[in-house]
């Protein structure tokens, strides 16, 4: 699972212009009272052939926003009445020269802090210290100012207002795509926050996520819990993607596997509580022990330091960052609830109830009871990721890598190949030459991500890690993950009606579509898994990873949420709630499976550090995930994914409904586990 990176930090105009509320910021000085709103709105009732609640909204919603240094009453009015589209052949009109015009500028922003983050996200070169400026720099900053300086922000506003979450679930039931087009025009300018607020966001955004990139640990320096070296010289792990991908890799190690699977385990704790030697961060000319947290040199025992809670550092300069952004936010006072009122398009309290209602289902303990059944020990904290249930869980990665290395040496060799995973997939051939031309391959820095175009004529990119032998299997299962996100990039964009209905109701929904890709990574490969049982072993698979992610989400939401109650904490505080949080969402819904308590597992994720909230795009995906999975088995895979993919950013259960004719809902997964255990036991 990899973080969609055009969704975590798009060049903040969609986390911000997107995510605002309906009322002006503190610093403006609002002249306008309802006795004027209502004289504009009487005029223009007069001369316009649209009702008073569409009118009457567009023309309170920028009064909102309008403050003295804008203009008197005058200019507001003089505004309102030379700029309103009167009829809706003028309001297309008005619509159709700003989607095209806002195609262009959010399509150039987004590409030149792509070309500007190159040097951090790309395995080119050595990183100096001037791109880590540009790469923090944010090109579209001064865009809200610009525009409500220029007017453009006000006459949008006054044609297409912007609906909340509650309204479009009720009237989009009954919208044309032209008006969830224009609904999604209205959520552009929503309020004015200044762009050096912004920019500070931004580079918090920027340094997390390098010192995530950078974040490497050399195996085969690591000594195991008997002192021996067990991984390979040349395998370098970043945390804690690459640590966790190498533990579920060694499930088909009968031989050593455990104690790997011990060995990193370890390292993952240490870095949780900081207490990991911050020498061994990127170093290979140490040996560390993380049993015995001793660090050798030659053979020698050496001092060192711990890590100096860098790591929750950062996420606190996140957090006070994007508090200085609340203030100018009053109808939605905190980041919690614009990410998922507004971006997910879910309240935080749905998200939450529906995550503990599944992680509490007494079907975990029977899939983890078949898990240390099939392992034949009980069961162990990091055995959350197992993977036996896999169809790969058959062959070794080993021998998955020799192939992978074979087939794609270089960056070019597997960018050759997308159109063909595409016709595998079941895609016909022009189509599939088409997506892939559409898509660009790069050698990532850190563990992989992709990054959507938004515009047509540009590219979405695809970075994952080569190694000096080609990519390797971990490679590989990226790739195919984040190939995943490019088509769903590229679908809705490119085969969208109306680009203000571009990309997808949430992070989620794209996240489904590479879980979707990933699952048959295997197959794309021409290994064909004959296990008559595979359909109910993926169901448990599937089941059991959403079970892990949405704890991994309960401790992402409660450390937001304690945040906010702790506003001035420390980096040393944090660490220690973090911890605290971790062990109790453990202790409640994962200890009576596994048995253990106190386990601090939960708060690994990079993704707490370096994507605020992101995390519950990932359990929100699986559950989208099987319910595609379900709609599409009897029907053309390839089809389904361009038909469902091309309905663009309506609500989520909108979405569902058009795509699968169902809501979003934990059952059917649920229900499908327990089928499948009554035929696998």
């Amino acid at each position: 699972m990899r973080k969609l990176y055009y969704v975590a930090c798009l060049f903040i105009l969609s986390m911000f212009l997107c995510n605002c509320s309906n009322e002006s910021n503190n610093n403006a000085v609002n002249a306008m009272n309802q006795e004027v709103i209502n004289e504009i709105v009487d005029s223009l009732l007069k001369v316009s052939e649209f009702d008073r609640f569409v009118i009457e909204k567009g023309i309170k919603q920028a009064a909102l926003l309008w403050n003295t240094t804008d203009g008197d009453i005058a200019q507001f009015k003089q505004i309102c009445y030379t700029y309103f589209a009167k009829d809706k052949e003028s309001k297309k009109k008005l619509f159709e020269v700003l989607s095209h015009n806002f195609e262009i500028l959010f399509g150039y922003f987004n590409r030149i802090t792509i070309e500007l983050m190159k040097p951090l996200h790309l395995s080119e070169r050595e990183i100096l210290p001037i791109d880590e400026i540009f790469g923090s720099y944010n090109v579209s900053a001064h865009l809200l100012d610009d525009f409500f300086k220029n007017k453009i922000a006000f006459i949008t506003i006054i044609n297409f207002p912007s609906y909340n979450l509650n309204e479009k679930n009720e009237y989009g039931k009954k919208w044309t795509r032209e008006e969830w087009a224009y609904a999604c025009l209205g959520d552009i300018f929503i309020s004015r926050i200044p762009s050096n607020l912004l920019q500070k966001f931004n580079e918090a955004v920027t340094k997390a996520d390098i010192y995530i990139s950078e974040y490497n640990i050399i195996m085969g320096n690591i000594q195991s819990e008997n002192k021996e070296l067990l991984f390979s010289k040349e395998m370098k792990l970043i945390s804690h993607w690459g640590l966790r991908d190498e533990l579920k890799s060694n499930y088909s190690d009968k031989e050593k596997g455990f104690l790997k699977q011990k060995t990193i385990y370890e390292i993952m704790k240490r870095i949780i509580t900081q207490e990991i030697p911050v020498e061994v961060i990127n170093n290979n000319n140490l040996i560390w022990n993380p049993f015995e947290n001793k660090v050798y040199d030659n053979n020698k025992s050496i001092s060192f330091k711990f890590e100096p809670n860098t790591r929750y550092t950062h996420m606190l300069n996140i957090f006070k960052a994007i508090q200085q952004l609340d203030s100018y936010n009053p109808q939605y006072p905190t980041f919690i609830q614009r990410k998922f009122d507004l971006d997910m398009g879910i309240q935080q309290e749905e998200v939450e109830q529906l995550f503990k209602y599944f992680v509490s289902s007494d079907i975990m303990k029977s899939i983890g009871n078949l898990i240390s059944k099939r392992l034949g020990r009980k069961l162990e904290p990091f055995d959350i990721w197992y993977d036996g249930f896999k169809p790969r869980s058959s062959l070794s990665e080993k021998t998955i890598t020799e192939k992978t290395q074979k087939m794609f040496s270089d960056v070019p060799s597997f960018q050759q190949y997308i159109p063909i995973i595409l016709e595998k997939l079941g895609f016909e051939k022009k189509t599939a030459k088409d997506i892939a031309s559409k898509i660009i391959v790069d050698a990532s820095r850190g563990a992989g991500h992709a990054w959507g175009s938004e515009m047509r004529g540009d590219f979405a990119r695809l970075r994952t890690r080569f190694t000096s032998n080609g990519m390797d299997y971990k490679g590989y299962n990226i790739a195919i993950h984040e190939l995943g996100h490019n088509v769903e990039q590229t679908i809705s964009l490119y085969n969208i009606d109306y680009y203000m209905l571009r990309g997808v109701p949430n992070t989620a929904f794209t996240e489904a579509l590479a879980f979707i890709f990933q699952k048959r990574d295997l197959e794309l490969l021409g290994l064909k898994e004959n296990n008559p049982e595979k359909d109910y072993l993926s169901t448990l698979d599937i089941t059991w990873s959403t079970y892990e992610i949405m704890g991994v989400s309960l401790v992402d939401m409660r450390v937001w949420k304690w945040l906010y109650s702790n506003p001035n904490a420390t980096a040393e505080e944090l660490k220690q709630q973090v911890l605290i949080i971790a062990k109790d969402v453990w202790n409640k819904y994962y200890a009576p499976v596994f048995g253990k308590k106190d386990e601090p597992i939960l708060a690994i994720y990079s993704h707490m550090i370096d994507a605020p909230l992101y995390l519950s795009a990932y359990p929100l995906g699986h559950i989208i995930e099987f319910q595609i999975e379900q709609h599409i088995k009897d029907k053309n895979f390839a089809k389904e994914v361009m038909r469902m993919y091309s309905l663009g950013r309506l609500t989520p259960n909108k979405w569902m409904q058009e795509a699968t004719g169902h809501n979003l809902s934990v059952e059917p997964m649920l229900n499908a586990a327990k089928e499948a255990l009554k035929h696998i036991n």
